[in-house]
């Protein structure tokens, strides 16, 4: 079992930015990616960013690319989540999760929620306009 912590969500105007970050634990040789997703109230939990821990590669969904960056720092555990030029549309309780997925994001696995086996409790960011 893998263990996750999120913090550094925060309330923010438009085009502001936040860094979220996420500690890993545990049985981390039983994980292969890390990935950030995010859900709004009435909303499906989408995928974000996910970033593959042999290698260092990371994936960005196209929803946010050019604004959202993942990163990791392997002494820390821990992988981040640069948001940019925030919108008020990227408000949602973000999560960051791990998995065993396959290799290359093959066919978008990277960002389906259900390729992701442990998940963190989430961090809040409210973006007004």
């Amino acid at each position: 079992e893998v263990q996750l912590v999120e913090s550094g969500g925060a309330s923010v105007q438009a085009g502001g930015s936040l860094r979220l970050s996420c500690v890993v634990s545990g049985l981390l040789h039983t994980i292969n990616h890390v990935g950030w997703f995010r859900q709004a109230p009435g909303k499906g939990r989408e995928g974000v960013a996910s970033l593959y821990t042999g290698s260092g590669r990371t994936y960005v969904a196209d929803s946010v690319k050019g604004r959202f960056a993942i990163s990791r720092d392997n002494a820390e555990n821990t992988v981040y989540l640069q948001l940019n030029t925030l919108k008020a549309e990227d408000s949602a309780m973000y999560y960051c999760a791990a998995g065993f997925l396959a290799l290359n994001c093959y066919q978008g696995a990277c960002f389906r929620p259900d390729e992701y086996t442990d998940w963190g409790q989430g961090t809040q960011v409210t973006v007004s306009p």
